[in-house]
């Protein structure tokens, strides 16, 4: 087996950049300049080289097979849930289900503790500012079961209104479904605040962690969140990998959300007994390869350090926001004291589709449209923003080509 790569201990980006062989690429005869980490981030040589061992090394099945590479298998797939729970602290490895993302997560929470515990009459409080994995499930719950959908409005600088919140919330609310850190504004939202207030009257909380997960210490426990969800893939780990962890007590009583091999203890033609947590909700064979390196990149990031990982973002977000502010005609979206590392922005009489396809021909990956928050847009007038969204590896020195890039684009486009 492969050991985790020993990180600096003094935060060098320039050293991590190394270890991103990606990021020696050429986009177009230019240097790849990769502001897209909030859509995913690029993986290190470590994460790269776990998933070539597994398959050249020990590729087969798990937790059924009795053979060598079976065990070898098995036992690294295990140890990825063990890390996992360490890096959100929660209570057990029960707590932890193994998922495609965390979309998957909010969908098994919808359907395996909604359809379960919310009937006609009752309220689902969502936010504004939602991506659709964390509308679109709900809406479809309430839908089904008669409940109600309420959302929780936005301000202009694109933080929850939390009188709103107060008003909108009430003993009729079963859960409470809200976005940690939103993936569009980089608003960090006050979560602590809104458990505690849903657990008063009785709701459970579901957090999307798509976004937190990367940039804040995560501690489940301390948090007391019943549901929180998150992702490889923003994590500098594989795609197609995500954990949701649940109390187990919630757990225990939901529903199961799909059928098949592993989550079932015995299966009869008329009775069925379900396995044990966290293995119920892990029907068939898992994306075994890359849940395995998901561990080596949880292990990086929290070798490199996450608080000097957050220090190094923090910087490069105040240093781009000042340089944005610099180009005439741009406005910056989302404006909230709390963010991460996300700057979204609109330029008057550029629409953000243009302005994307001559950054790329600058080398320069950015995102553009609604980022799946279409009603965030819509609380703006706007189609939609240009988004950089920064991680570990990124420099003030690419920010400058951004920032040069977008003023050569509004001379284009103007």
């Amino acid at each position: 087996m492969i050991e985790t790569s020993s990180v600096q201990t003094e935060f060098d980006v320039y050293a991590i950049r190394q270890q991103f062989p990606i990021l020696q690429r050429l986009i177009k005869g230019k240097p790849l300049v990769y502001f897209d980490n909030a859509a995913t981030s690029q993986k290190p040589q470590v994460v790269i080289d776990a998933l070539v061992e597994y398959y050249s090394g020990y590729n087969a099945n798990i937790h059924r097979g009795l053979h060598s590479m079976a065990e070898e298998a098995t036992a690294a797939y295990e140890e990825t849930r063990q890390t996992a729970r360490a890096f959100i602290n929660a209570n057990s490895i029960e707590e932890i289900v193994f998922t495609k993302g965390v979309t998957e997560g909010i969908n098994l929470v919808a359907n395996g503790w909604g359809r379960k515990n919310v009937g006609a009459g009752d309220e689902v409080l969502i936010t504004e500012m939602e991506h659709h994995s964390n509308i679109v499930p709900w809406y479809e719950l309430c839908k089904e079961k008669g409940a109600t959908l309420k959302v929780v409005p936005i301000t202009p600088a694109g933080e929850l209104d939390m009188d709103a919140f107060e008003n909108l919330i009430s003993e009729k609310t079963r859960i409470v479904s809200v976005v940690h850190v939103s993936n569009s504004l980089g608003t960090v939202n006050p979560v602590e605040t809104i458990i505690e207030k849903a657990h008063s009257l009785g709701a459970v909380v579901m957090l999307d962690g798509a976004q937190s997960s990367v940039h804040l210490d995560i501690d489940v426990q301390a948090l007391d969140c019943d549901f929180y969800a998150f992702g490889s893939h923003k994590i500098y780990g594989p795609t197609g990998v995500g954990v949701l962890y649940g109390k187990a007590a919630l757990l225990q009583n939901m529903y199961v959300y799909q059928g098949g091999g592993e989550m079932i203890k015995d299966v009869k033609f008329n009775d069925i007994t379900y396995n044990d947590l966290p293995y119920k909700f892990e029907a068939g064979t898992p994306n075994i390869a890359d849940t395995i390196a998901f561990k080596f990149a949880l292990d990086f990031v929290t070798e490199t350090g996450k608080d000097k990982i957050r220090s190094h973002e923090e910087e490069l977000l105040a240093y781009a926001t000042d340089k944005l502010l610099q180009v005439e005609g741009l406005r910056i979206i989302g404006t909230s004291e709390k963010k991460v590392s996300v700057v979204s922005f609109i330029v008057d009489k550029v629409h953000p589709q243009d302005l994307g396809i001559l950054l790329d021909n600058k080398g320069v990956a950015v995102r553009t449209g609604h980022h799946c928050t279409q009603p965030v847009m819509d609380k703006f007038n706007i189609p939609g923003t240009t988004r950089a969204s920064f991680a570990m590896y990124n420099t003030t020195q690419e920010i400058d080509v951004m920032v040069n890039g977008i003023n050569k684009a509004v001379q284009i486009l103007r």
